[in-house]
């Protein structure tokens, strides 16, 4: 004799998911209220507060915090080019990852695990520990200059330079644009590259109007993660820029720690945030747009 599973009516079941919802949401909630929307609210008020003359912060509210980060040259330089390093990062990385998410998604199924093994290889190491590994290579004795003055050249000036911050940048956030292209290929029915073909296009003009605009939310959320990773990167900039490159993170640090002015920093901070958000709102309005 069969036993038929009694079916929950909606009336019975509702209960149910009145005390689902909250154990599961829990823990999340719990975290984020704690650990992100306070301290967001924190940096939030201490942006519109004064710092007082022992280094402390006065409670008295005003706007001089953003009008001085926007009106200083030395601060407007600061900001434009953590902006102008991360853009470049993160467009040298989509250059160099897009060809080579369409290398591994063309492969057969067997080897595209391994190559995909080969992109998250450099996450088994410390950020910290690669970056004090380019500081060898770009040395002024190190690696590439020993190589170059062996064989009679000049010494080379790379280390403390705009080039070796984006060097850097490039090669610690390359998989994170990796990643997401591949993901957006590997749903891409290539066949649709056939159909193109078949109706005159080459293939250059089937790439533009076929599989460059159905892969555009992996460059988005490539473009985002790459950008945001790169433009308040600390480490980079402090170990292979110096002081001679610095960027958004680095003033930060200096504002917190040295400078004891953590309202004009969590203004800075909150400015940054503002930037962020402006890349998450055009990589889901692109999402959105290619769902629809």
């Amino acid at each position: 004799m069969a036993i038929t599973q009694p079916t929950l009516t909606p009336e019975a079941a509702a209960p149910r998911r009145n005390w689902q919802l909250p154990v599961l949401l829990g823990p999340a909630a719990f975290w984020l209220f704690w650990f992100f929307l306070v301290p967001l609210v924190v940096i939030l008020i201490y942006s519109f507060l004064t710092r007082s003359a022992t280094g402390g912060v006065d409670w008295i509210f005003t706007f001089d915090n953003y009008a001085r980060l926007l009106s200083d040259p030395i601060y407007v330089t600061i900001l434009w080019r953590s902006v102008w390093i991360g853009g470049v990062a993160t467009l040298i990385c989509l250059l160099i990852a897009y060809p080579l998410a369409l290398f591994i998604i063309l492969q057969p199924a067997q080897w595209r695990s391994f190559y995909i093994f080969l992109v998250l290889i450099p996450f088994w190491t410390n950020m910290l520990v690669r970056t004090y590994a380019w500081m060898t290579i770009l040395n002024n004795n190190g690696l590439i200059n020993s190589f170059v003055t062996g064989l009679g050249g000049p010494r080379l000036t790379l280390i403390n330079t705009e080039g070796a911050v984006l060097l850097g940048l490039v090669y610690g956030q390359l998989p994170f644009m990796v990643l997401p292209l591949y993901a957006a290929m590997d749903r891409f029915d290539f066949r649709m590259m056939e159909a193109a073909s078949d109706l005159g296009a080459n293939k250059w003009r089937a790439f533009l109007r076929v599989m460059l605009p159905m892969t555009a939310p992996g460059i988005a959320a490539g473009s985002v993660l790459v950008f945001i990773l790169s433009a308040g990167n600390y480490i980079i900039p402090a170990l292979l820029g110096g002081n001679k490159v610095t960027m958004i993170g680095n003033q930060l640090e200096l504002w917190f720690r040295t400078a004891q002015n953590q309202p004009l920093g969590s203004a800075a901070a909150v400015l940054l945030m503002i930037m962020m958000v402006g890349g998450v709102i055009i990589y889901f309005r692109t999402t959105t747009e290619d769902d629809r």
